[in-house]
């Protein structure tokens, strides 16, 4: 409700947008008679506006073509190129002019996105800003995209050699969860969701970090299709959601799901060795607990304790490019991006975080020099 205050001759405006949607487990998510990709639109005679990552595209095509024929869908299907190379402005615009070309309602017919995190941030930006905003809805096929980049609400596109420098926020009508996309990945694209998976564990789940210990490299031999895949999955899932659903606009800028998303653009948005996010995002963790050490937060035995299992679950733990001066300029435009305070989160403890605003470029210097000790880089 507006109100007026005819002394200072203004215009209050209160609103808020009622933010709900479903995270749904299923399985054969392509099976025909499995209508969860239908979900929150219309359905016979409708249409579809689906975009695929390539890897799936080549893999699934004519599953999903089948798919939205037997379900009496017009549907129009495009590939898309994963890699953050590709998360770009004029992948954005190329993919919005196929869309305006294929004429969808407004409200009845989401579009959907199916692949990893570089797709459903892609599609989710554009479905925000079509048309002021239609639904959507978010079908990850990678490990990452299954435990963190499909769950909340962010998207964007990488702009000026600067990571998601454009986007928004955009609740998705659904998430839908198939882990059995993630038997076709390669070794590589599993470690990636890894990454993300042992952040979490560091910074609030001690029994996810116990858990992973025991049981995660079988899991990952198992590309997480067993009974304690389930239980690590189902765990980074709820965790993430815990630190999101109270924070999913980032009004509170001290975010413990930042950890390891400090010193990991350095590598990132550099292209070094074509570096995947949920690797660069491994080495942070190991340079950001190292860190934390030399900040006299963490113990000595426990900064090792997580080092040995970044290295057990065969993650990247350490790169030649970790510069010291590289590192201090990330750690400036990230002080920017969390409005003028460094707000880095550090663990204190294993599963336990502190945020850090007095990082100095000697401890940066200092910890650099320790990891080309431990790793001998």
């Amino acid at each position: 409700m507006a109100n007026v205050d005819l002394g200072l001759r203004k215009w209050t405006v209160n609103s808020q947008r009622e933010i709900n949607y479903d995270i749904i487990l299923t399985e054969e998510v392509l099976n025909p008679y499995n209508e969860m990709l239908l979900a929150g639109g219309r359905k016979n005679g409708s249409r579809r506006f689906v975009v695929v990552d390539r890897f799936i595209y080549n893999m699934y095509r004519d599953e999903l073509e089948t798919y939205f024929e037997k379900n009496e869908i017009h549907s129009k299907i495009v590939p898309f190129d994963s890699g953050e190379k590709n998360k770009s402005l004029e992948n954005y615009i190329q993919v919005f002019k196929e869309l305006d070309k294929f004429p969808i309602d407004r409200r009845g017919e989401p579009i959907i996105a199916i692949g990893g995190g570089v797709v459903t941030d892609v599609i989710g930006f554009i479905a925000s800003s079509y048309r002021r905003g239609i639904p959507h809805i978010k079908v990850p096929t990678t490990l990452m995209g299954y435990v963190d980049a499909s769950v909340g609400i962010k998207v964007g596109v990488n702009f000026n050699g600067n990571k998601n420098r454009m986007g928004s926020f955009e609740p998705p009508k659904a998430v839908i969860l198939d882990k059995g996309f993630l038997k076709s990945l390669p070794h590589r694209h599993i470690l990636n969701g890894v990454g993300e998976i042992i952040k979490l564990a560091v910074i609030k789940d001690i029994n996810l970090f116990e858990y992973l210990e025991h049981n995660g490299p079988e899991c990952i031999e198992a590309k997480f299709q067993n009974s304690a895949g389930d239980s690590i999955l189902d765990a980074s899932i709820s965790g993430m959601l815990e630190e999101l659903e109270p924070n999913l606009y980032e009004d509170n800028l001290e975010r413990s799901v930042d950890f390891g998303h400090t010193f990991s653009l350095a590598l990132e948005m550099h292209n070094v060795d074509n570096m995947l996010h949920g690797e660069a995002v491994a080495i942070d963790v190991a340079f950001s607990t190292v860190l934390a050490n030399v900040h006299s937060l963490l113990s000595l035995e426990e900064q090792n304790r997580i080092l040995i299992l970044i290295k057990k679950l065969q993650l990247p733990h350490c790169h030649k490019s970790l510069i010291p001066n590289l590192l201090w300029e990330c750690l400036i435009e990230r002080t920017h991006h969390r409005d003028g305070l460094q707000r880095v989160p550090l663990p204190d403890s294993i599963g336990n975080c502190v945020f850090v605003n007095d990082i100095t470029y000697d401890e940066i210097l200092q910890t650099c020099t320790i990891m080309e000790r431990l790793f001998k880089v």
